[in-house]
């Protein structure tokens, strides 16, 4: 077991700091692993939330070797960019089938098909599926401004009444895809995704926040320390009982 180097908690939110970005994903992992394998022993299967990023690698490596029953535990996602397939390099459903999905196979699947020719009719099917089966865990993390899916700050909604919606992705968001090298240049990173909300996220029953690296430390400070409200949708964490965020010493915030 990886032992943190620092733990703290603001509000609700718990905070354990983590050496490395490698040793923050196997304590991610631990954590995950452990809450569904309870989950599942006490009602016989389990409902999953992964997120997809360039700061989830080390997580979704160490947790695809995790000893879990995967056919007892049915996954689904937080966000998928507006027209492209699910074979093109930047999406997340490919995203999450080649890092994790297609090793455990688990016993359902649920992704986001944002490239459907309803998209409405889409959406609401996928919230309908949300909330047939309440999520017991959900992996998500940090956006470098602060958004949580592509809740970004010009659309995010504390209170907002769906479940699943479209939105325009903010600059900043759109440069941070490009910047992680999913994309070649600004106008090729789509404008437009469709996202789990505000509201979904916070009616998970327990959530995992893997915010590893420097460029995240911002917006880390900001989750912790700022007021609570979707100038910094991450801040909203705070409020929710049963939250970990798992961070390095380079996304932590300096004593």
């Amino acid at each position: 077991m990886v032992q943190p180097v620092n733990t703290f908690q603001k509000d609700k939110l718990k905070v354990k700091v983590y050496q490395k970005e490698s040793d923050l994903g196997k304590a991610a992992a631990d954590f995950t692993a452990s809450g569904l394998r309870s989950v599942i022993s006490k009602k016989g299967y389990a409902n999953l939330i992964l997120a997809t990023g360039a700061s989830q690698f080390s997580f979704l490596e160490a947790l695809k070797d995790k000893d879990m029953d995967w056919k007892r535990i049915t996954v689904f996602h937080l966000d998928e960019y507006i027209g492209i397939s699910d074979q093109h390099p930047a999406s997340f459903r490919r995203y999450l089938k080649e890092r994790i999905l297609d090793i455990v196979s688990p016993g359902k699947v649920y992704l986001i098909n944002a490239d459907a020719g309803n998209l409405e009719e889409e959406m609401m099917a996928y919230q309908n599926l949300l909330k047939k089966h309440p999520v017991d865990f959900a992996c998500i993390g940090i956006g470098e401004n602060g958004h949580i899916a592509f809740n970004d700050p010009p659309v995010a909604d504390f209170n907002d009444p769906l479940w699943v919606k479209e939105v325009e992705l903010d600059e900043a968001c759109r440069k941070q895809q490009m910047g992680e090298g999913w994309f070649p240049t600004m106008e090729d990173v789509p404008a437009r995704a469709v996202t789990l909300t505000v509201t979904a996220i916070m009616n998970c029953k327990t959530i995992s926040c893997v915010v590893p690296g420097e460029r995240k430390a911002q917006a880390v400070y900001n989750t912790l320390y700022a007021e609570i409200n979707e100038n910094c949708p991450a801040t909203i964490l705070r409020n929710h009982p049963e939250t970990t965020l798992f961070l390095d010493v380079l996304s932590a915030p300096r004593d």
